[in-house]
Parts: structure tokens; C-alpha cells; sequence
């Protein structure tokens, strides 16, 4: 576990996986062990969405990539690149064709091993400031090489009716648990805020969208994404892909929490 600290905010790592962010004793992140879902954080790469209905195979100029849902990336484990008292940066590098094991196989996946034609570098660093938790993604890798790219953090909810106000729209919490497994798209937007108890902002860079998931009352997952895998079929999921040039994609969310409480 690291825990980095700036005056009243303290945020804690476990392996790269946000497991905590508290501003003055308040918990923002989805606690492991509670309803909802068994992560507090992981990303989204290098596909967002299921694969099952096209046989885990993912259409790349390379051929057919063996992906499952949200892609190899969080099967990887992180390594520790370095730490100050306000931050930290991981690390995940990946040798293009090289077998990952899938962490769902057996019990909730018939596929064993995920492969991806391309190798790459990918860091994800977490910054304290006086204002908030800034959580950056630097990726690397081959000129060309197909991606998406998303965030998927999961916030504790406490009050019976939070909303996400995404531009004018705010979004109820019902409205999202009737969307179900397939998340509520909110197109072309870089900031968001979540009002439950306490009002938390969220802005973007470098992803376009959001997507909001849950199918519990006690957590919303508000994840900034490249492309919504549901706007098309499976076996065309390959639509949604943007290439990496030559200079190194960076993606951020700033987490801003607001020093009034939600009336």
C-alpha cells in the first residue's frame, strides 16, 4: 500500500489500483467488500467492451487480437516507478505477442490467455494538488498501433437520490441502474459532477466521453472513455479504434471535490 498525502486529502494505491481517496476524513472510492463491484479502479485497454459474441477476437491490421471484455491491460501487473509524498507513477510493459493470462478463466470466461500483436508502455501516475487527485495515463508504443482507451473508477454513493450533472442533463441514479451491464452513454463531454452527499467534479482530457455503470444504489463507476463499444456489434468493435503516432498519448482525470455539501 502507498498513501500520499496534501494537507486534508490522503489517497491510497494498492498495486496501481485507486483504493482510496478521503479530503478531510470523506471517502470518495468504492470500498472492496461492498455491493457493487470487487475493484475500486482499472483501465480500459487496448479494447473497451465485451468480445464473447465475436469469439474474443478483436479485427487489428495485424490479424485477430485475442481480447476479453476491457482488454489485457488489467490482467497485467503494475510495477512501482517511483513515489514523493504527494505522489506516485506506475508502470505496465508489454512485448507485442506475448501470452497474458486471463483472470477470469475458468470460472467467468472460456478464454485463457489474452494476445496483442503491439508492444507497449503504459504509466499511470497519481498527483495530489492543492486543488484535487489529478490520475494521468501515459501511453507508448508502436507507430500505428490500434487502441482504445478508458477509465474506470468507482465512487461510493451515500445519499438515497445522487445525480451526475453532465452540461444541462442531470442524470438520476435510477435512469443509470435501467441502463444495465451495457453503462449510460453521456457523448462529448470532458467534465462531469457527481452530487451525492458531498459534490465531487470530474474533468478530462484526452478521452471525449463518459459512460456511467452500476447496478447497485451504493456505487456509480463514472468512467471517461475514447468510444462507446455499444454503438456498434461486437465483431466491429475494430471501428472504434484510434492509432498511436510517434509522440507518446497522454489521458487525464482531474477529481475535484467541492468544499460544499450537496443540498
Amino acid at each position: 500500500m502507498i498513501r500520499i498525502h496534501k494537507g486534508g486529502q490522503e489517497a491510497v494505491i494498492d498495486g496501481g489500483e485507486l483504493v482510496s481517496y478521503r479530503v478531510d476524513g470523506y471517502e470518495f472510492i468504492h470500498q472492496k467488500g461492498s455491493p457493487g463491484w470487487g475493484q475500486s479502479d482499472t483501465e480500459m485497454f487496448p479494447v473497451i467492451g465485451p468480445t464473447a459474441e465475436a469469439s474474443y477476437r478483436v479485427q487489428v491490421p495485424r490479424g485477430n487480437a485475442l481480447q476479453d471484455q476491457h482488454g489485457l491491460l488489467r490482467d497485467m501487473a503494475y510495477s512501482l516507478k517511483g513515489q514523493s509524498a504527494a505522489g506516485a507513477t506506475f508502470v505496465k510493459e508489454y512485448q507485442a505477442g506475448t501470452p497474458v493470462k486471463n483472470t477470469k478463466y475458468p470460472d467467468r470466461s472460456p478464454m485463457q490467455w489474452g494476445v496483442w500483436p503491439y508492444s507497449f508502455h503504459f504509466e499511470k501516475s497519481f498527483t495530489l494538488t492543492d486543488e484535487g487527485l489529478e490520475v494521468r495515463f501515459t501511453l507508448k508504443g508502436e507507430r500505428d498501433m490500434p487502441y482504445m482507451m478508458g477509465y474506470h473508477p468507482a465512487f461510493k454513493l451515500r445519499s438515497p437520490r445522487p445525480t451526475v450533472q453532465a452540461g444541462e442533463t442531470a442524470v438520476t441514479l435510477r435512469e443509470v441502474l435501467a441502463v444495465g451491464s451495457r453503462a449510460l452513454l453521456l457523448p462529448g463531454l470532458e467534465e462531469v459532477t457527481l452530487k451525492d452527499e458531498k459534490i465531487l467534479h470530474l474533468r478530462t482530457s484526452g478521452f471525449g466521453h463518459f459512460m456511467l455503470w452500476t447496478e447497485v444504489p451504493n456505487m456509480i463507476c463514472i468512467e471517461p472513455i475514447t468510444f462507446y463499444p455499444y454503438a456498434v456489434a461486437q465483431k466491429d468493435l475494430h471501428q472504434g479504434f484510434e492509432f498511436l503516432g510517434e509522440d507518446a498519448r497522454q489521458f487525464s482525470l482531474w477529481l475535484r471535490p467541492d468544499s460544499a455539501t450537496r443540498t
